[in-house]
């Protein structure tokens, strides 16, 4: 058995223990569920219902059972829209609620698993389960990912993004309204001091993190924004927003409630609404330069159509 400690922050108090292990864990609530029903969780010390609504500065305990461990990338035929291939580099328009690799909680069903099954020519370099990887995007982040083909583009790609030099744009949506059109935030980012999955402002080992963002468009309870990274730190964007006072809307682990309230209603979130929307770089062989762009994806238009429209009938 594998033991797991957390402690439950002001931001997750409130949040059924089921619910808040999930999301810690990365495994499905219903699995949960059933090591919460055996008695392999316990908070402080004591055995708990799945339903038991946690509180700020609690002890959480749960024993998962080792997971069967794998040093081969099995090939799976998952639909991936491809942008752009060729012997060296493969650029993709990544859905969201895709992994981009295998890892603890995620041993198939990932990005890399479909790029295995799309062509058996892969990196050497990355690592037996994400040969080829430079960068990653975020399980629930949707949009444009490159991954290296060959050891002779994986470095190049390597040093493009340690030197800063790769274009990369999202489409956010924040909770509130922007005071200005456009801005920085110049915040070091590191390891949250108490939860080690988590990113934060608050840590021990400060790392360079500086974000530029304009607005799009208001709509009062939400922004639509256009983000530049000046840096890659893990969960960047995310946690900026956050600091700021405008998480992204739908993100469980740095936001707030999945349903945003507008007017008499509300408006279901179905994930964090981050789009990775823009990604140029120079070709790590041939030295040409690419950019990729893909457009905002069908479930982020929803929110961004029922946002307009409750500003169309607030006007009238």
């Amino acid at each position: 058995m594998e033991r797991k400690f957390y402690i439950v922050d002001e931001q997750d108090a409130g949040t059924r223990l089921d619910v808040f292990l999930s999301k810690k864990t990365g495994k499905t609530r219903s699995a949960i569920g059933q090591l919460i029903t055996r008695g392999n969780a316990l908070v402080n010390g004591t055995p708990r219902k799945a339903g038991y609504r946690l509180k700020a500065g609690e002890n959480v305990i749960i024993e998962l059972p080792e997971e069967p461990r794998t040093d081969a990338l099995i090939p799976e035929p998952i639909p991936l829209e491809v942008l752009y291939r060729d012997q060296d580099i493969i650029v993709l328009n990544k859905p969201a609620g895709l992994v981009m690799y295998p890892a603890a909680g995620h041993p198939v069903g990932t990005l890399m698993n479909g790029i295995a099954h799309l062509t058996d020519r892969l990196a050497t370099v990355g690592g037996p389960l994400r040969p080829g990887v430079v960068h990653r995007l975020d399980k629930d982040t949707s949009g444009v990912v490159v991954v290296a083909l060959s050891d002779r583009a994986y470095y190049p790609l390597v040093e493009q993004f340690k030197e800063r030099t790769i274009e990369r744009e999202y489409l956010v949506l924040v909770h509130g309204e922007m005071k200005e059109k456009s801005g920085n935030i110049a915040m070091a980012i590191g390891r949250a001091r108490h939860d080690r999955k988590k990113m934060s402002t608050r840590t021990n080992r400060p790392r360079e993190a500086v974000t530029h963002w304009e607005v799009i468009e208001g709509f009062g309870a939400a922004t639509l924004l256009r983000a530049k990274l000046a840096t890659g730190r893990t969960h960047q964007i995310r946690v900026h927003f956050s600091a700021t006072g405008h998480p992204v809307l739908g993100d469980r682990t740095y936001g707030r409630k999945t349903a945003l309230k507008l007017g008499s209603g509300t408006l279901r979130i179905p994930r964090q609404m981050l789009h990775a929307h823009i990604l140029g770089i120079r070709h790590p062989v041939t030295n040409r330069e690419l950019r990729f762009s893909v457009p905002m994806p069908d479930d982020m238009k929803r929110v961004v159509d029922a946002l307009k429209r409750t500003i169309k009938g607030e006007s009238r």
